[in-house]
Formats: structure tokens, sequence, C-alpha cells
């Protein structure tokens, strides 16, 4: 494979300026995710709702984004990371105005849809962006950067969402996510040459076995390990940012907005907690591997003991909170154990195919926990998280074991 590369700047202003974009439009996809989810409650008195159709509405969502998620790579790599970014920012505008303009069921599975549409493409927007213009020293504090907003991204949804909602109404809530998403789509735009990355041209004579064809990566054993290993993991945040609020209402009996607090500590945490893990991973002091077990490890036992009855009230909110700290400190472990696995010259389209894991877990763990909550099962939401953390610390493995061969290639 030929390709027109850009030279990692030294600068840290240049550097600073390509994270801070990268970070903000990520924090944004983030807060599009949870573009319903937290107005839940009021969705199903408004639409006389189930718990398992406002599932299906977050998996509506996670399966269009898993879908574009795997094509937006290929995009990328033909034209370029910045105008894809504007793409996904434009969409989101008319996800949360369509969504504010609802009158039923179906307009609300539209604003999913064009919800998930804007989503799909940001991480192998994000990674390919950070890859190719960050500086390796600062490489590992750009990816806990990457992952604290997002987490902020989260939090501020929750809280945003619902603070509105209970002050005004859902309807605005929404309103203001479209006014937010063009504010940010007017800071991209003025900064777009910070977020500018080149084209590949695929190369028939090379010898990369991923790069002979325009698919030829999806023949590696490795980005299917990458694929698993994400769509596993997903199914923590799933439980805890679609069902941890009424979860925890149902186990403790207190009022949602204090139990939205629990959703908001959770993502507090994670974003303090990357910034723990930028460091660890920067260090290189411990393999991502040994990372991302440590961290996991912790937030699985808290999770365990919130599953098993022997807390509850606040103190069941203060663990749930706290185990945010652990998911957080693994985020930068994670992506640099993805880097390490990712073949040369297809950026774009592995991070597209390979973080779209991260959707089709959401788009399954949805609806199965949103069951869940029908059948007056709260206490799974929290045992169905801790057990995927740890089928997600095993696959850590499997994937270091095998990232070697792939990276040599």
């Amino acid at each position: 494979m030929t390709e027109t590369t850009l030279t990692p700047t030294a600068s840290f202003r240049a550097d600073a300026t390509t994270i801070s974009v990268v970070a903000l439009a990520h924090g944004t996809s983030h807060f599009f995710q949870l573009l319903l989810p937290p107005l839940f409650p009021w969705l199903a008195t408004e639409f006389s709702l189930s718990f398992a159709q406002l599932g299906a509405l977050a998996s509506i969502l996670y399966i269009v984004s898993a879908l574009g998620q795997a094509s937006s790579g290929f995009l990328v790599d033909r034209i370029g990371a910045q105008p894809v970014m504007m793409a996904g920012l434009t969409l989101f505008v008319g996800a949360a105005l369509v969504g504010a303009m609802a009158t039923g069921y179906e307009m609300l599975m539209l604003a999913a849809v064009l919800a998930g549409l804007g989503n799909s493409p940001f991480h192998p927007v994000d990674y390919s962006i950070l890859n190719q213009r960050v500086s390796a020293a600062r490489l590992g504090h750009a990816y806990s950067a990457h992952g604290i907003t997002g987490s902020l991204g989260y939090a501020t949804a929750a809280i945003v969402s619902v603070s509105i909602a209970s002050a005004f109404s859902w309807r605005a809530s929404l309103y203001v996510a479209a006014g937010w998403a063009v504010l940010v789509l007017i800071v991209v735009f003025t900064f777009r040459s910070a977020v500018t990355t080149p084209t590949h041209r695929v190369n028939a004579a090379s010898s990369d076995a991923a790069a002979r064809s325009t698919f030829g990566f999806l023949r590696l054993p490795i980005v299917w390990m990458c694929f698993a290993f994400f769509f596993v993991l997903t199914f923590a945040s799933a439980a805890i940012q679609n069902f941890g609020t009424p979860a925890i209402t149902q186990l403790t009996g207190l009022s949602i907005t204090t139990a939205a607090t629990a959703l908001t500590g959770y993502l507090v945490f994670g974003a303090i907690g990357q910034i723990v893990g930028g460091f660890m991973a920067s260090s290189m002091r411990f393999n991502p591997e040994q990372g991302i077990t440590i961290a996991l490890g912790t937030s699985m036992l808290l999770l365990l003991i919130a599953a098993s009855g022997l807390v509850t009230g606040y103190a069941l909110v203060v663990l749930v909170m706290l185990a945010g700290f652990g998911g957080g400190v693994s985020v930068p472990s994670r992506d640099l154990l993805i880097k390490r696995a990712t073949p040369p010259g297809a950026t774009g389209r592995v991070y597209g195919m390979v973080y779209s894991g991260l959707d089709a877990g959401l788009s399954v763990a949805a609806p199965l926990f949103g069951w869940l909550m029908d059948h007056g099962l709260p206490r799974g939401i929290f045992l169905g998280a801790a057990v995927a953390m740890l089928v997600t610390m095993a696959l850590s493995w499997v994937v270091a074991r095998n990232s070697a061969p792939a990276a040599a290639r």
C-alpha cells in the first residue's frame, strides 16, 4: 500500500489543538448515544411504552451505528476524517430535532436511526486523526483525553437531560441537544486543518496481506478477536447507562433524580480513571492486558457487591459510582491494545470494523437488560455488567497473545 502520510508534529500546540477538537467531537458523540435513554421515564409516560420498547430504541441506534461504523472506516480512508466528522455532527442535529418533535414511537425510532448514523463514523474518524497527527510521545495522553471526554459526554447527557426535562420538558432537553451539536459543528469547521488526515491508495503489488485488497483485512483473525473484545465489553456499559437509574430506583426507593446521580458519578469517576489510565498506558509499566485486568477486576468486584443485596440506599449509589473508576482506568490500555493489533495501512477500515463491536454489543445488550427490568430483576443489571467485565478481561489476553503477528505484517 502507498499512502500520503502526515509527519507527526512535535509541537505541543498543534498536538493540543488536534486532541482538543477530536475530544470535543467524541464527547458529543457519546452525548448523542444517550440522547434518549435519560428521558426514558418521560417517554414511557408520554407514549405508554414498556422498558422493552424503550430498550429497542437504544438497540436501533446501536444496530445502525454498528453497520455504519463498519463501512465508515472505508470512507475515512478514502476522503479523510474531517468531512466525515462534520457529516456525523450534522446528523446529530437532525436526530435531536426529530426527537423533539416526535408525536409517536415511529418518530422516536427515526430519531434513533439518525443518531446511530451520526455516531457511526466517530471511532474510525477519531483514531485515524489521533494516530496520524499526534506525536508518539503524547499518544497515550491523547487516548486518555479522548476517553475522558467520552465519559463526560455520557455524564453530561445524563445530568443535563434529566435536569432540563424535570425543569421544563423532555422536548426542551432535545432542542438543547440540537443546539449543542450546531456549536460543535462550528468549532470543527473553524479548526478543520487540525483534524485533516491523508487518504489511502491501495497498491496491488503490496506484500501486506491486509492491504492487497479493500477487504483483505477481514481475513485477519486478530480483527475478529478485537471485535469480540468490544462486543462483550459494551454489555457492562449498556447495563449501567441504559438501566442503572431505574434499577437503583426499584432497589432503593430513591427518586429518579437521585438515582440518576449514580450514573453521573459512574461516568465522572470513569473520566477521572482515564486520567490515571493515560499515565499507566504511557509509563509502559504494565502491558495493556495487565492494565485492563487490574482495572476491570476492581470494578467487577464492586458491581458484584451491588448485585448481592448486601448494600442498599445511598451505599448502593456510591458502589455504582466507584465502579466507574476501574472502567475508566482500562480505556487507554484498551485503545493501546487495539492499536498494537491493527495492521499498518488500514487504520480507518480496521478501527471501523473493530469498534463496530461496541455498537453491536450495545444493540444486543439493551433489549436484554430491558427484559430483565420488565421481569422485576433489577439486580441482574449489575450482575450482568460484572460478568461482562470478567469475559472482557479474558478476551484482552487472547487479543494480546495474537497481536504480535498482526503488528509485524
